[in-house]
């Protein structure tokens, strides 16, 4: 029977095994597995770990390359994990976010060549104003008072750099309601790590890694009258009570509205319930601040006179539970954070007379002592200068003292321009239910989290900064993702 040279021959064709014959497949696999052997041979487990991991780069700069979206949810679990993993492997990890941003600008650089890259869609009034508060900052590289140009180059990424590189990105990249959900889907899952890793802290004790740690310097803030404050794999317990509150405030409301999946509604309840655990855990007085101010904007947003009649009543009970009972002071966690009601507690005390201080060597200085002049930094780069010394245990305390009073008044207007906004879109602007129930979650954390930032820096630390900035995208783009809904349903 003659038959069609189109004809299917399955076994005339090349195997696997015949494929490697091929010399000029064959010879780079041997030579690149001859090089490892040797490599580790000569190295031991090092040299193992160092070729594992550079695998891994050249598959993630593959991934990102061929798929930039995916370098938004690494980011995600970078701004978690970093802190985390500086515990363990003693490396620069806080640049690796710098890094992947690059990458992802790369990414799109080179896609540009071969289809349009949409940036027009970062056209939005989020942008413009992320980018005035961008200049502000660059500018105060010139600043008279500035001691150090390093200490600028440190501090200006979580101030504003990271915001303005990110934002422009997500605009482009993470734009979808696909994205929304897998946005919660992966912030819950990194969140319950993060309540499991703070329960071994606070159930088992820290690890060798961790009490090194605590052991350098971490012990002063975080080992109180014997008791540890948890931190979970965060930069501190500050970082990890907000965190954790912030989202017990997102996941309950998301879980409150939820409706006709069991699965996707359980999973929002545990996080919540996860997360408000965590913050209770944490030691952090000022993570109360999270689900106090939260649960207000939440009543706010409902416009509904019997809702807001029932949370304050609420909220009344909560505030007379903690400023005028003793109930639970045995337990102390309870016992810590009914201090967050006292106006006397000593600690308080301290620092209105810092920021009292404060007020005097600002006086004659509108814009600040340079951006990277107090905490951290200031410690680093000019330890005997007043700011360095002078703590501002504040995020707005600390922009004030860098940037002065100009850059405050004009960063909170920036904030509350971004979170008015968020209001408007639930109040007036969307239909859907549950876009508008997803937007109403990420304004009252986002509110919650600038009330908490009082008390601590949690706004421009990981993994609060990238939260932030993917909520505020969102806030900016839901009526066009509800047009979209709309479009779909339509046809």
């Amino acid at each position: 029977m003659n038959s069609s040279k189109n004809d299917f021959h399955p076994f005339e064709q090349f195997a696997g095994a015949d494929r490697l014959a091929n010399v000029r497949i064959f010879a780079p696999i041997f030579i690149s597995m001859m090089l490892v052997a040797l490599l580790v041979s000569k190295t031991g487990i090092i040299g193992f770990i160092g070729v594992i991991a550079l695998l891994f780069v050249i598959g993630l700069l593959y991934s990102i390359f061929t798929k930039p979206k995916l370098g938004i949810i690494l980011l995600i679990i970078l701004g978690f994990s970093v802190t985390g993993l500086a515990r363990y492997v003693p490396l620069t990890w806080g640049l690796a976010i710098d890094g992947v941003i690059i990458l992802i600008y790369l990414a799109l650089f080179f896609k540009g060549f071969a289809t349009k890259v949409p940036w027009h869609l970062a056209k939005s009034p989020l942008t413009l104003v992320v980018s005035i508060w961008m200049a502000y900052i660059f500018l105060q590289i010139g600043n008279p008072e500035a001691q150090s140009k390093e200490a600028w180059f440190y501090a200006m990424r979580g101030v504003a750099l990271y915001q303005w590189l990110c934002i422009p990105l997500l605009f482009v990249l993470f734009n979808k309601e696909k994205d929304l959900n897998t946005f919660f889907i992966v912030w819950g899952i990194l969140s319950l790590l993060g309540t499991l890793k703070g329960f071994m802290q606070f159930q088992f004790g820290v690890d060798p890694f961790e009490q090194r740690w605590l052991d350098q310097g971490g012990a002063e803030t975080h080992v109180l009258f014997g008791k540890l404050r948890v931190f979970s794999f965060y930069s501190d317990a500050g970082q990890f009570g907000a965190s954790q509150g912030h989202a017990g405030v997102v996941f309950g409301i998301l879980a409150l509205f939820k409706k006709g999946n069991f699965k996707l509604k359980s999973f929002f309840i545990l996080v919540a319930l996860a997360g408000f655990f965590g913050m209770l855990i944490s030691g952090t007085r000022g993570a109360i601040a999270v689900p106090a101010l939260g649960g207000i904007m939440f009543l706010i947003l409902k416009k509904n006179a019997k809702v807001l009649v029932v949370g304050g009543i609420l909220g009344l009970a909560v505030y007379i539970f903690f400023a005028h009972t003793t109930i639970g002071q045995g337990n102390a966690e309870i016992r810590r954070m009914r201090t967050a009601f006292d106006p006397n507690e000593a600690s308080l005390q301290v620092r209105l007379q810092n920021q009292k201080k404060l007020k005097g060597y600002l006086a004659t200085r509108p814009f600040g002592g340079g951006v990277g002049a107090t905490g951290n930094w200031g410690q680093r780069f000019t330890p005997t200068t007043f700011l360095a010394n002078t703590a501002t245990d504040s995020w707005y305390v600390m922009i004030w003292a860098d940037t002065g009073v100009v850059g405050l008044v004009s960063y909170l207007l920036m904030l509350f321009f971004i979170l008015g906004t968020g209001a408007y879109q639930v109040m007036y602007q969307l239909k859907d239910d549950w876009l508008k129930a997803q937007i109403a979650a990420l304004t009252c954390g986002m509110a919650g989290i600038m009330m908490a930032s009082y008390g601590n820096g949690v706004f421009g630390q990981m993994p609060t900064g990238i939260l932030m900035y993917v909520g505020m995208v969102f806030m900016f783009i839901a009526p066009k993702i509800e047009q979209q809904k709309t479009s779909i349903q339509l046809h």
